[in-house]
Parts: C-alpha cells; sequence; structure tokens
C-alpha cells in the first residue's frame, strides 16, 4: 500500500544521458506515465577537443533539464502541485570539478574520454592487479578516479581549486539542493570504494595523491539526499521543499527499472550496443577483468548486490551495417526479419562475429573486428545473411553471460525493454534458446525508472517490490523445446572466435 492517499501524487524522475536529458512524470499509484520529455532534440554536442577526448559542459545539463521540466509540467497543469519526489539517473563515469561556490571548474570529462587510460594502468601496476580486484573489484581502467589523475597532473591550477568532485547525477542533485552529497553505489562506479572495509578507499586515494575531502558526503541511494531549494524550485515553476530520494548511474538504474534487483536477474539492452547487466548475491570479481563489478542500487555490506556489467559495442550497430550495405533499398527492419525467418537456426553454417565497432573490454580489449564466415555463392542468400548477423550478436551476449555464470550469477531470467534488438522474434528466441533464460519484455525507461526510485527513497512505497508491482510485463519467451541446433551453432562460432584470436596472437609474435 502506499503511504500516502491520493491519487495525483506524482513522482519527478530525470535521466541525464549524454545524448539527451529527459523527465517524466508518473503517477505514484498506477504506476504510469503521466507525461514526458527530452532536450535537446538533436543529439547533445560532446566537446572533443583531441582524439580519445570527450567533455560536456554540465551547465548545459542543467538548462536541458529545465526545458525538459518546463514541458512536463505545462503538460500536467495544476498537478505539478502534487509531486511528492525527485530521482535521479545519470550517465556513469562522469568527473565533474567544482570550487566551493558549487561552480564547475571545467567541463565534464564524461564516460567515453579515453585520456585517462595510463593513468589507471599505472595505477593498476602500482597497487597490484590481485590487490585491485580483491578490494575495488576492477581495474581503476578509465575510470572517475583514474580521470582525476588526469586534472591533478596536465591541470594543476584547476586540480588546487577543487572543493569536490562529483559524478554527473551528484551535479544534477547539488543544482537542485545546493548540497553536495554522493552515494557508495557512484563512488564504487568511480573506482573510489574498497569493498573489503565497506568505506572510500584510502589506499587509491593515497596513491593518487587525493584528500578524502574531496569526496562529497555519502548518503543511501534510496533516502532523502537533499529538498528542492527555493532558488531552483524557482527556476524549474515547482514548490520548494521536494525530496531528492534517489540517484544511480544509468545501467544500475535501467535494472532497477526492469525490477532486477536479486542475485541471478539480468538486465539487458541492445542498441547500438549491447548490455548485459547481471545482480550476484556476492562480492566477486572476473580475474581478467573483462565485465566490470560495483555497488548495485540495494547493495550493503551485510547483504551484497554486486552489479556485473558486461558492454558489447558491436551489437545493433551490425545490423544497422547490414541494412545499409547488404538488405534493398527500401527494407524495413520488419522485413529484414521476416526474411531472415526463411532462414534454419544456425544461418545454414555462416557465421558472423559482430565486433566491428572497436575494442572490446570482454575479449581482453583487442579489436578483433567483425567478419563473415561459411559462405557458399551456390547456397546463401541474403535472408542466411540477416539470421546470421542477429545471431552472431546473440552468440556475443552469450559469450559475456557465460563470463558471469563463472562468476556465480546464475542466469535463469532476462528483464528487456520492447526495443531495438528485442523487436525482433529471431533475437529473443536465439537468446533464451542459447543461455537457457527466460526472457521478459516490458515497457519503461531510465527516467520513470528514477521516478519509482525516488517513491522508494521517499518512503511513498514501502519496499521495491511495491514500487514495481505495477510494471506491465508486454512478452514472454521461452526457451525452444530443443535448443541443441542454438548451442551447435553457438559452438561453431565460438570455435570461429577462437581461431581468429589464436591467429591474432601469432600474427603479434611473429611481427615483434
Amino acid at each position: 500500500m502506499l503511504n500516502k492517499n491520493t491519487e495525483t501524487m506524482l513522482l519527478l524522475g530525470y535521466d541525464i544521458g549524454s545524448s539527451s536529458v529527459k523527465a517524466s512524470l508518473v503517477d505514484a499509484e498506477s504506476g504510469k506515465c503521466v507525461a514526458s520529455a527530452f532536450y535537446p532534440k538533436e543529439e547533445a554536442p560532446i566537446i572533443s577537443k583531441q582524439a580519445g577526448w570527450a567533455e560536456q559542459d554540465p551547465e548545459s545539463w542543467w538548462g536541458y533539464l529545465k526545458l525538459a521540466t518546463a514541458d512536463i509540467i505545462s503538460k500536467a497543469g495544476p498537478a505539478k502541485a502534487d509531486i511528492a519526489a525527485i530521482g535521479i539517473s545519470y550517465q556513469m563515469h562522469g568527473l565533474v570539478c567544482i570550487d566551493k561556490d558549487g561552480k564547475a571548474l571545467r567541463p565534464s570529462i564524461i564516460w567515453c574520454d579515453s585520456r585517462a587510460v595510463p593513468y589507471g594502468q599505472k595505477a593498476l601496476e602500482a597497487l597490484g592487479s590481485d590487490w585491485c580486484l580483491e578490494h575495488l573489484l576492477n581495474s581503476p581502467g578509465n575510470f572517475t578516479a583514474a580521470k582525476l589523475a588526469w586534472v591533478k597532473e596536465n591541470e594543476p591550477e584547476i586540480f588546487g581549486r577543487i572543493h569536490k568532485i562529483m559524478l554527473p547525477g551528484d551535479y544534477i542533485a547539488l543544482k537542485l539542493t545546493g548540497e553536495a552529497c554522493t552515494t557508495a553505489s557512484g563512488l564504487s562506479e568511480g573506482i573510489f570504494w574498497d569493498f573489503t572495509t565497506d568505506s572510500p578507499s584510502g589506499k587509491l586515494l593515497d596513491y593518487f595523491g587525493f584528500d578524502e575531502s574531496i569526496l562529497p558526503e555519502i548518503k543511501p541511494t534510496f533516502s532523502v539526499q537533499g529538498r528542492l531549494s527555493k532558488a531552483a524550485a524557482d527556476e524549474l515553476g515547482l514548490k520548494a521543499g521536494i525530496p531528492i530520494s534517489y540517484r544511480a548511474g544509468d545501467q544500475p538504474n535501467n535494472a532497477l527499472s526492469l525490477g532486477v534487483l536479486n542475485p541471478g536477474e539480468i538486465a539487458s539492452t541492445a542498441g547500438t550496443s549491447g548490455v548485459v547487466y547481471g545482480v550476484n548475491g556476492k562480492v566477486a570479481f572476473d580475474p581478467q577483468s573483462r565485465v566490470n563489478s560495483f555497488a548495485h542500487v540495494n547493495h550493503s555490506a551485510t547483504e551484497p548486490r554486486i552489479g556485473v556489467l558486461l558492454c558489447i559495442n558491436g551489437t545493433g550497430i551490425l545490423n544497422s551495417w547490414v541494412r545499409r550495405n547488404i538488405a534493398a533499398a527500401d527494407m524495413t527492419y520488419p522485413g529484414m526479419n521476416a526474411l531472415a525467418q526463411e532462414s534454419p537456426v544456425g544461418s545454414r553454417g555462416i557465421s558472423i562475429l559482430p565486433f566491428g565497432n572497436g575494442a572490446e573490454r570482454m575479449l581482453g580489449n583487442s579489436v578483433a573486428g567483425s567478419s563473415i564466415h561459411g559462405i557458399d555463392f551456390n547456397r546463401h542468400g541474403r535472408g542466411d545473411i540477416f539470421r546470421a548477423a542477429q545471431e552472431g550478436i546473440v552468440f556475443s551476449f552469450k559469450y559475456g553471460i557465460d563470463i558471469m555464470e563463472d562468476m556465480g550469477i546464475k542466469v535463469r531470467k532476462i528483464h528487456a525493454g520492447n526495443a531495438n534488438m528485442f523487436l525482433s522474434p529471431i533475437f529473443r528466441e536465439t537468446l533464451a534458446s542459447v543461455t537457457g533464460a527466460t526472457i521478459e519484455l516490458y515497457d519503461t525507461d531510465g527516467s520513470v525508472g528514477a521516478a519509482k526510485g525516488a517513491g522508494i527513497g521517499a518512503g511513498i512505497y514501502s519496499t521495491a517490490t511495491e514500487a514495481f508491482s505495477t510494471l506491465q510485463r508486454l512478452g514472454l519467451v521461452e526457451p525452444a523445446n530443443d535448443c541443441s541446433p542454438y548451442m551447435e551453432a553457438y559452438q561453431r562460432w565460438l570455435h570461429i572466435l577462437r581461431k581468429n584470436q589464436a591467429d591474432d596472437l601469432r600474427y603479434i609474435i611473429d611481427n615483434q
């Protein structure tokens, strides 16, 4: 039962992405989204002064947020007075540096910026791989701590003026409340969190030369983390005092949006790139660091919930490439799917490696490339290639899920939004059959999940189960009765992948 009995109680969720900022108003009782908007309408600009750099002005996020808010409250009308809580989802791993007045000292170094890789590698070597994995669950890599190390060395004047460092969601919360705070989940995604002490890592901070005072106050993910200030309320056209009661990175929040909170549950997306995000019930890591592990939204020291994140760069981008370059000029994705259905499981022996969108972390950060294998000019047609492309994408998911299984995550159920590659019956059926997992499809998004998260944090919902009890399942996909054809196709694909990796290694050795 809701803790406040009013039909018009609304929850406001923000999703701060690198492409746009989306806002949604959710009716707390029905769980339905009553208004949503996003800005900018074209993809937000990313500043790239050098190759591999990616920055955004944090103030631009606030500008987009104000526009999106104005749009949804114009739709809500007088009901805007019934907004009871605000939640925030945000692009992960970004760095925002603020001074004592809360002003950003430089553009945010965002998630896809790669300049900090050498700093993370040096930290890994100095601290030791075993220590980093056991304590941080990850290599320092290219995450927020390494980005701050870059600022310290290359912009010492700015570093000396830093009062607090923040993630993008922390900055938006600061703009809303005037208070600087963060979460343990956020610090873990920045690789500042020591899971053995359940506190910020003194050893990591000492290595980089960061004073712990640079970190904001830590508050629970689901809690009243501050209240909407009068200044922010005036800018947004809302009433002051609304609690900001939830924040999380976009992938943990996407999992929450799909009701993924328990060990063995998985959330997945498959757009241009693909994400598989599983929940582990124990603190564990991949010894080869092919996946990343962070504190999930409901993690605690006594009841661990570790979010294991697998990102695959070559996903829907392969399907779109096939459409542009192989399909007929006027063929739609549903048309491609229909033609692919005429090809049997295994695509008559064609296998496609989908890794044509840069280095793949789960393959040891190698650039494996995309390639097509087994074409017979006398037997194969477009439909076989269309199917093989989708199967190749699914098999890359299976490869990553096997890594998660080795870490102790027993995958039985996959939650996904009914969008992108999950709109394809072949993709869904192949994924269910090759993993043995049931797929549940839902209609939800990050801003709606953030709104419901705020309802949990404000005590409007007594539990997460209650908050997502209204989440409507749109479809259910079970594994095939006979999964052996899918597994045979996967084993053939896996053999080709391993052979290619071995050939690449021999080439590197021979040309050293």
